[in-house]
Parts: C-alpha cells; sequence; structure tokens
C-alpha cells in the first residue's frame, strides 16, 4: 500500500499516502513509471426512478366527519354528469373500502342502475318499503363487483310517488340505513352494518324532487360545467342549499377542454371556483370514454388501464373521504403538463 501524510481528493495526485482508495476508484498511471497516480471517480449509481402519484395510494385515506355522512349530488341543470359522479364517486368510494349506499332520488326517470349496470337486479323500491311489501334490506342492491357497495332506488320507472312522499320519508329512509345493522330497526342480519357514505343522486331543477332530496343531507357535491348556463344554475342552488342549512358545499367542474381553455373559448376551472366561490373537489376532463362505459353499464373508474376522467374521479373520492379541497392555478401556467396542469393537489 502507498503512503501519504496528507489525504487525496480526486482528480489529484501525489506519489506518497497512508490511504485505502474506496472499490469505485480506479487507478490509472500518469506515466511507465508508477511514481505518480491519479485518482478518477467512478461515475455514482444513480438510485432508479419511481414514479410519483397526486395522490398517496400507498395508504387508505382517514375518513373525516361523523358516519354516515349523507351527501347530496345536485347542480341545479340537467345533464351536467350528476348521474355518472354519483356512479364514479360512490364505487371509488367502495374501492377504498368504504360501505356506500347509494339512492336514486329521481322519480320516474331514474338512470343511476343503468351506469352501474343492475338496471335488471332492480325487483323492489322505496315505494314498496314504505307500503309494508318489503323490507329495507330486500329493497337494497348489492353491487356483484364490489360487495360493500348498494344501490337504492326510490321508484320504478313511469311510477308515481304517494303523495305523503317528501323530504320527510326520505328523512325516515336515511335513518333506517343508519340504524341498519345495529338491530335497533328489527332488521338488522349479521352480514349488514351502517353505511360511511350515502349517496343521493338529486333530481334537476328545484321544485318538490329537490327539496326532498336535500333535506336528509348534510353535506353537497355541486356538479357544474364551465358555460355560463349551468354557472347561473349552480349559484342559484348553492343559495338554496345554504338556506336549508347545508354548509358543507364543495364543486365538480365537470366536462373541462384544457384545448378550448387555452383557446379561450371556454372558462378555466379557476374562473369557475372565483365565480362561484366554493371549494373544488376535483375536474373531469373531457373523455369519450364517458359515454362508452355507460352504455355498458361498467362505470369508468372500474375501466383498466384508467383513462383520465377515471383517475379525476377517483382523486375527487379521496378528497371527499378527507373532507379535503383542491387549489385550481391557470393552464397557461404549466403549458407543457397536460391536463394535470391546473391540479394543484
Amino acid at each position: 500500500m502507498l503512503s501519504l501524510h496528507h489525504h487525496l481528493l480526486p482528480g489529484t495526485t501525489t506519489t506518497n499516502a497512508n490511504f485505502q482508495f474506496p472499490p469505485t476508484t480506479h487507478l490509472r498511471y500518469s506515466s511507465p513509471f508508477p511514481k505518480t497516480l491519479t485518482l478518477i471517480p467512478s461515475k455514482p449509481s444513480l438510485p432508479p426512478l419511481t414514479p410519483k402519484a397526486l395522490l398517496q395510494w400507498n395508504r387508505k385515506p382517514q375518513l373525516s366527519g361523523e358516519t354516515p355522512r349523507v351527501v347530496v349530488v345536485t347542480s341545479g341543470k340537467g345533464g351536467v354528469g350528476k348521474t355518472t359522479t354519483t356512479a364514479n364517486i360512490g364505487l371509488s368510494l367502495a374501492r377504498l373500502g368504504f360501505s356506500v349506499v347509494a339512492i336514486d332520488a329521481d322519480v320516474g326517470l331514474r338512470n343511476l342502475d343503468l351506469l352501474l349496470g343492475l338496471e335488471n337486479r332492480v325487483n323492489y323500491t322505496v315505494v314498496e318499503v314504505l307500503n309494508g311489501e318489503c323490507r329495507l334490506d330486500q329493497a337494497l342492491v348489492r353491487d356483484k363487483r364490489w360487495s360493500n357497495f348498494e344501490l337504492l332506488c326510490i321508484s320504478k320507472p313511469r311510477s308515481k310517488l304517494p303523495i305523503g312522499f317528501g323530504g320527510k320519508a326520505l328523512t325516515w329512509l336515511v335513518e333506517a340505513l343508519k340504524a341498519r345493522g345495529d338491530g335497533t330497526n328489527g332488521n338488522g342480519s349479521a352480514g349488514s352494518r351502517s353505511p360511511d357514505f350515502i349517496l343521493i343522486d338529486c333530481p334537476a331543477g328545484i321544485d318538490a324532487g329537490f327539496i326532498t332530496a336535500i333535506t336528509p343531507a348534510n353535506e353537497a357535491v355541486l356538479i357544474t360545467t364551465p358555460d355560463i348556463t349551468a354557472l347561473r344554475d349552480a349559484d342559484r342552488v348553492t343559495g338554496l342549499l345554504e338556506c336549508d342549512g347545508i354548509r358543507d358545499i364543495k364543486m365538480i367542474v365537470n366536462r373541462v377542454r384544457t384545448d378550448m381553455i387555452k383557446g379561450e373559448d371556454m372558462m378555466s376551472v379557476l374562473d369557475v371556483q372565483e365565480m362561484l366561490g366554493l371549494p373544488l373537489l376535483g375536474a373531469i376532463p373531457e373523455d369519450s370514454e364517458v359515454i362508452r362505459s355507460t352504455n355498458r353499464g361498467y362505470p369508468l373508474v372500474l375501466n383498466k388501464p384508467p383513462t383520465l376522467a377515471g383517475l379525476a374521479f377517483e382523486q375527487a373520492a379521496w378528497r371527499l373521504v378527507e373532507q379535503d379541497s383542491m387549489q385550481a392555478v391557470m393552464v397557461e401556467e404549466e403549458p407543457k403538463r397536460g391536463f394535470f396542469s391546473f391540479f394543484g393537489g
């Protein structure tokens, strides 16, 4: 071994040292005679690159608030994606391990069963439960893909509700779901339990059906699209929800197209958030796969590989669990990052 009286740094030369070369250092003689040695450090090995997700998918989200949480999905304007959002967020919550009951409160024009592919399994509805023709657990339709997700329809297509059906009847129904499984309703079975989430798919408009759907809810998810007609209706619905005592209102902006936003042909998510003044739960991009999944009765979040819209729904469900929100930023700030450029967290 060579002997030196001072330490060596990479790239320095010496002729004598009490120094042991690291295993990654190679020696090269700078002359035919081994009097001067030059240290050439090896190229350090880089750690393997690991993909980073926008959310911490390696853990289960922490459920916030008292359970069961009763959430109404509403908009005011029809055709903005309330039923699609209810189906996808409901199954996303079920995939995260939470017990979910989705109630289709649209009387006579129900569609939630179609989007979930359960239309052939709905034998009883809330009307039969109220008339005493069946038990509540018989009217609940359990999804075969995720057993902790159940569907409950208010009525059958083209049927009329009893005159006495209203907010009080739906509140009684929600209370019965809360008591389900603890034996207080007399019908609790070993396989049933109180749900973590009760999602109510609200009908369009602000008439009696809307009032009935929002009565038992303590929080709301407002669905809108970046157009002025939907925004005006959403602003009106926000005021009605606050008048009914619902203060926890979050917003989902659906059918977002970044190409039109950059071309200034569509309002950005940030513009929508500033106009309505609501916390942002998620932004869902325009996706042709939504129509395909609807026609197949196969929710978007179950697609493999996942689409951008499906991932956005999953992120919205994650934020709903933790009562979190996201911050929208201008698309022009990050033009090269694609759709998720206006995701702030």
